[in-house]
């Protein structure tokens, strides 16, 4: 994930609009896959097998049990427990407030050829008009071909005379049939001397069932392209409600990156022969989402192939002097940050995800249940907690599962993976949890090793390249030499996350990767497990990013509720910008700027500020203001 996110104040997700067609649809049973509203409800859909590409299902906020927010995140986790030590500006930090609210944070994708995406068009692409040579078709002929390919017409097919008959004519007109009626069939025959063109549905009424399959131009792309807009919603989140309005499987949408959920976010993603007008129609239906900048293109989106996002954060109630202002946010663009990786890398509770990637990595499987299952204290919704109570008191996977109104959760399946398999088969029953969230575990443990590491050398060598250090050259890591270090800089340096394919640097903080991992229980030089997809390859990484794009200005403001960001929708719709006191009560810093993809914002705030971004610690920050 690109961007972190520390969420703060929470704040109510707008009330779902529902299409009248779907409020009809839903009091039927289906078997799509359960999906949270914006309320946090679930829709009446039962549950099904999960797939291995789908995403586990995070529990809402369904009870509060007198427990504030605040209360709840004591327990989290500092940057200091995940290895996040160092600074390399030198200007004198202040505070601010980050994500007060969710307009505070907008992210705006840079899609692959370096294009910033933006909402700026909800119209619906014209359909191409058809090339001259099949132009050959009466009025009368298409509204009766139109009637057939909808089933309106008795007799079941529409006969076409060939008056200038000529095989390049049939041709013609066999070709103009096909492309403007997909999903009709044609035929000649001959009657009384005189040709026909005969078109009919070769599927039959299947043709209905399966429209996407027969009714699809193949002149026409198969991936409808659009941009989503969307508030305080993750990426997957999102997918799911759009899946669910549509009636889809999540699997048909592809998109570049993920996108935070306490933020105003902007992305490209694609779908499988769905209509613009189809997708355009949920603009009607949905609060806090909005779709438009609609195409037709022959290929998905994959992860990865973005550039990066551009950033628009404002920091509010900051205390820093323009001078401060004016070093730290020079600092940020000529020198840059420490490529750290962000605090929601490792859980908001009072168990890290790390803990059980480290688990998984000694094979010790009744460790990596019981640092899922056991009771914990801090961020907790009163089932999770009922549930770990009945853990612990019965080590009855079935008893323990039924304390869960929300079966999809991590605690979820593997709680349901123990009722199928046993307690004996622990491996087996981890793997219900989907792909995705348990390398989560793994990459979190490679995580804080690497920031630990990076540390490290940040305190023994500075923002010097010295000998011993990491370069890539065309994506292969080389060795600096005294000789080579002198020409080049920390931007230049990476370090290596854990794993059978890397080099480590040569010089003491090298030695400490082996050193950390002996004192976890691991040995650096059998990184490949006996399950392969917790076998780590390792990856490089680069130790300082220099962002682009940067700007900022102090901003006045009188008001804590008003948005400070003029977004994509309120362009849209005409409304004016956000205006700026030349006074006011209170003052914000506005900053923009881009980051290359899999590089944390959060990370690069802190520079600026010089201070925590956990939730632990924005959430004391928040609180006291507000108190």
């Amino acid at each position: 994930m690109e961007e972190a996110e520390p969420v703060l104040v929470p704040v109510q997700g707008g009330e779902k609009r529902v299409c009248p067609e779907e409020e009809k649809e839903e009091a039927v049973p289906t078997k799509k896959p359960r999906v949270h509203d914006n309320n946090g409800g679930n829709s009446k859909h039962p549950v099904k097998e999960e797939e291995e590409n789908e995403e586990v299902e995070m529990p809402k906020d369904e009870e509060e049990d007198g427990e504030t927010f605040a209360d709840m995140m004591k327990h989290g986790l500092t940057e200091l427990d995940v290895g996040i030590l160092k600074f390399i500006s030198e200007h004198k930090g202040f505070s601010g407030i980050l994500k007060e609210r969710y307009s505070d944070f907008v992210v705006h994708e840079i899609n692959r050829e370096g294009k910033t995406v933006r909402l700026d068009d909800l119209s619906i692409p014209p359909e191409e008009e058809p090339p001259e040579d099949l132009d050959v078709l009466t009025e009368q002929q298409k509204k009766e071909l139109g009637e057939l390919q909808l089933f309106k017409n008795k007799e079941g097919n529409v006969s076409i005379e060939v008056v200038d008959d000529t095989k390049e004519k049939r041709t013609q007109i066999h070709k103009a049939i096909k492309t403007q009626f997909p999903g009709l069939e044609t035929k000649t025959e001959e009657r009384d001397t005189h040709k026909f063109i005969v078109a009919y549905h070769a599927a039959g009424k299947m043709a209905l069932a399966a429209p996407r399959k027969h009714s699809w131009p193949k002149n026409r792309g198969s991936f409808c392209h659009f941009v989503l807009y969307k508030e305080n919603k993750d990426t997957m989140d999102s997918i799911n409600v759009l899946s669910k309005f549509l009636r889809l499987r999540p699997n048909v949408f592809s998109y570049m990156g993920t996108k935070d959920k306490r933020a105003i976010t902007v992305q490209e993603i694609a779908v499988l022969k769905i209509t613009a007008e189809r997708l355009s129609h949920l603009n009607k239906c949905l609060m806090n989402f909005k779709l438009g900048n609609f195409c037709y293109k022959n290929h998905p989106l994959k992860l990865g192939e973005l550039q990066g996002n551009h950033f628009t954060v404002v920091l509010r109630n900051i205390s820093g002097s323009e001078e401060q202002v004016e070093q730290a946010l020079k600092s940020l663009k000529e020198t840059g940050f420490i490529n750290y990786y962000g605090m929601q890398r490792f859980g908001t509770t009072a168990v890290p995800t790390y803990q059980v990637g480290k688990a998984i990595l000694r094979n010790d499987w009744t460790e990596v249940v019981d640092l899922i299952l056991k009771p914990r204290p801090g961020a907790e919704k009163g089932y999770l907690v009922r549930c770990r109570e009945e853990w612990a008191k019965s080590q009855d996977p079935e008893a323990a599962l039924k304390k869960l109104p929300v079966k999809r959760c991590v605690e979820g399946q593997l709680l349901r993976g123990l009722c199928m398999y046993g307690k004996k088969n622990i491996i087996t029953a981890f793997g219900l949890i989907p792909r995705n969230n348990r390398l989560m575990y793994i990459h979190s443990y490679q995580s804080v090793v690497w920031n630990t590491m990076v540390s490290r050398r940040i305190e023994a060598f500075g923002l010097k390249a010295v000998e011993g250090d990491l370069v890539l050259k065309g994506g292969t890591a080389h060795m600096l030499s005294a000789e080579e270090a002198e020409s080049l800089s920390i931007h230049d340096i990476v370090m290596p996350l854990p794993g059978y394919d890397v080099i480590y640097p040569s010089h003491h903080v090298g030695k400490g990767y082996r050193e950390m991992l002996m004192a976890d229980g691991l040995d650096i030089d059998t990184m490949r497990h006996k399950v392969k997809d917790y076998s780590l390859a390792g990856a490089y990484r680069r130790v300082v990013i220099r962002p682009s794009d940067v700007s900022w200005s102090v901003i006045q403001y009188d008001d804590p509720r008003v948005s400070l960001v003029h977004t994509d929708v309120e362009k849209l719709e005409d409304k004016p910008g956000p205006v700026f006191n030349t006074e006011g009560k209170y003052r914000a810093l506005r900053m923009e700027f881009s980051l290359p993809p899999s590089t944390y914002a959060t990370m690069a705030i802190r520079e600026v500020l010089k201070m925590d971004t956990s939730i632990k610690n924005q959430t004391q920050l928040n609180t006291t203001w507000f108190n």
